[in-house]
């Protein structure tokens, strides 16, 4: 029996930068408004995402807190308080090593995501069985993880680990744990939810999503095909410009009102009181901020809301401080100032998105908690209002990520069971690559190889094309190369190394950018054939993730496999 027969719950998992959230669907629900979203977390209820944070015990051992209540933890009197843990997502992607928070020595990037994935679905655990009792968690339920558009193939394979060790699904390789990229999901959910609130439900619609969070921006451009399908129309794009890079901006100012030194002291003695400034920030100036308004101004007082701050502050900056009575005002230029380089990124991502587009795009989704911004939706408006007809934002965009997670997860579920018999398709019917994927192929060398590329004075490693970047693929899609030797008579093995690189014409495996998937090794028996005996390879993209598969075509052995993760940091 096929293990997809088993699942009786999809888990949609939103794992995001600062905030993270489930939500559950059970397969045999038929309406969207079945999916239960979480919203109790430790800490409190009533919101649909948690903080993705990590409070440790002094020893770093086990973790204590997790979720809103860690970004809070009251200081214990008798031992050294520990900072919690927090972006650590960052460590994934292409994120420039100055946004990336310091951590503990003990603790690893890997093991943080692993310990909130751990945590999460300890929680995950206790909610399923309160709507459907009697659930086997490691033999009926479907996960479907989450990930930012510009996640790499090697990025996917550290969230699977990470996601085994937390022990979400009894294999690594378990197809239980499936993959989609954030806006895709999004992109999903308001399918089935705004496009038919505004009869944008013929074949041949074409759309877009800004998926807008904490850490990164997501984009992706789709067209609605026959039987509720969705078929992607160029390559999805991602960048780091979320909402936290304005906190960090408001960081920035605080720095130069008070000082680098006290603030740096306030964030190793006092994290928590560090953090209510930023909150406060955050509920009275970023969210209450449209662009509107021109008198817009915010007095934040420094003894009110951070009291310890007050006597790390020193010299020039103390008497400023002093003489404005410790009041950091927020006038409308100095916030505009920290919204519009952030703002101006995602609206170049999305004039690129159009351009690239071949299709007419008939709407623009706004979703993610960013996403939510007034001054945000605001500059979109502006920039966008003539080219898009329509540029909207779904009830509570907060949440579109983790019910599209689900919904995929559940058309998963129903493609694959032979047992519906109702001819179901999953709901992503093409994707289009965002990489160049090919297999290292060792031969002799020829006059335009340079000379430092050969080893042994003789060979040379090139790259093999399979596939091309910008390559509009179906799922489950195969492509091979046939007719691959043995260089040597007497080899008993044959090694398919697969790369993959952002270049369309790559020619060798060392050029910059390229990089190494994975690794597929298959024997080599009759070796009294010598050279004469051929073997195929074939790359297969599926729903998320790539397979490889290769057979001897003298004798029909297969090989297969999804890639293992090779030893990236």
């Amino acid at each position: 029996m096929s293990w997809i027969e088993d699942i009786r719950v999809v888990v949609g998992l939103d794992f995001g930068t600062t905030y993270s959230g489930f939500a559950l669907y059970h397969v045999e629900n038929e309406d969207i408004g079945d999916i239960k979203t979480n919203d109790i977390w430790p800490g409190g209820m009533g919101q649909l995402k948690t903080n993705t944070v990590l409070q440790y015990k002094n020893d770093f051992e086990e973790v204590d807190l997790w979720g809103q209540p860690a970004l809070y933890k009251k200081p214990n009197r008798k031992n050294k308080e520990t900072k919690p843990i927090e972006l650590f997502k960052l460590y994934l992607g292409n994120c420039l090593e100055t946004f990336r928070p310091t951590l503990p020595e003990k603790v690893a990037y890997k093991r943080a995501i692993t310990d909130y994935l751990c945590e999460i679905g300890k929680l995950i655990k206790e909610t399923i069985p309160q709507y459907w009792p009697g659930i086997d968690f490691m033999q009926q339920v479907l996960f479907v993880l989450t990930v930012p558009a510009e996640y790499s193939e090697n990025d996917k394979a550290i969230m699977r680990e990470c996601a085994f060790n937390a022990e979400l699904v009894a294999d690594k390789c378990s197809e239980q744990l499936q993959f989609t990229t954030e806006p895709e999901a999004a992109a999903i959910y308001c399918m089935y939810s705004i496009l038919r609130e505004h009869a944008l439900t013929e074949p041949g619609t074409t759309f877009m999503i800004v998926d807008c969070g904490g850490g990164t921006v997501d984009l992706t451009t789709r067209k609605l095909l026959e039987e509720n399908q969705l078929g992607e129309v160029t390559e999805r794009a991602g960048d780091f410009c979320g909402s936290t890079f304005i906190d960090k901006k408001f960081i920035e100012l605080l720095k130069r009102k008070v000082g680098n030194a006290a603030v740096n002291i306030l964030n190793d003695k006092h994290y928590g009181q560090l953090q209510y400034i930023v909150q406060e920030f955050c509920q009275n100036v970023k969210i209450q901020f449209t662009g509107d308004d021109p008198d817009f101004c915010y007095e934040m007082d420094l003894e009110d809301v951070a009291p310890a701050l007050i006597e790390y502050v020193t010299g020039s900056e103390r008497d400023l401080m002093e003489e404005k009575e410790w009041i950091i005002e927020l006038d409308f230029d100095t916030i505009k100032s920290m919204f519009d380089p952030i703002i101006n990124r995602i609206i170049e991502m999305i004039r690129v998105q159009l351009k690239n587009s071949s299709e007419e795009c008939s709407a623009i989704f706004l979703v993610g908690g960013f996403g939510q911004s007034k001054y945000l939706q605001k500059r979109i408006e502006e920039e966008f209002d003539n080219s898009v007809k329509n540029i909207l934002i779904p009830t509570q965009p907060i949440a579109a990520v983790v019910r599209g997670a689900a919904i995929y997860g559940k058309s998963l579920y129903e493609s694959k069971n032979l047992k519906t018999m109702n001819n179901s398709k999953c709901v992503i019917a093409t994707r289009v690559l965002n990489h160049t994927f090919g297999i290292k192929i060792t031969g002799i060398r020829e006059d335009e190889d340079p000379p430092e590329k050969c080893r042994l004075g003789l060979l040379v490693d090139k790259f093999h094309c399979i596939v091309k970047r910008k390559t509009k693929v179906t799922i489950d899609q195969e492509f091979e190369v046939k007719n691959l030797a043995p260089l040597f008579p007497s080899q008993t093995k044959l090694s398919f190394d697969i790369f993959y690189t952002k270049e369309s014409n790559a020619v060798y495996c060392d050029e910059p950018g390229m990089k190494l998937l994975g690794q597929l090794l298959i024997d080599l028996p009759d070796v009294h054939l010598g050279n004469d005996r051929p073997c195929t390879f074939i790359l297969t993209f599926g729903e998320m993730e790539i397979k490889a598969r290769a057979y001897n075509q003298t004798n029909g052995q297969n090989y297969q496999t999804k890639f293992e993760l090779n030893s990236y940091e």
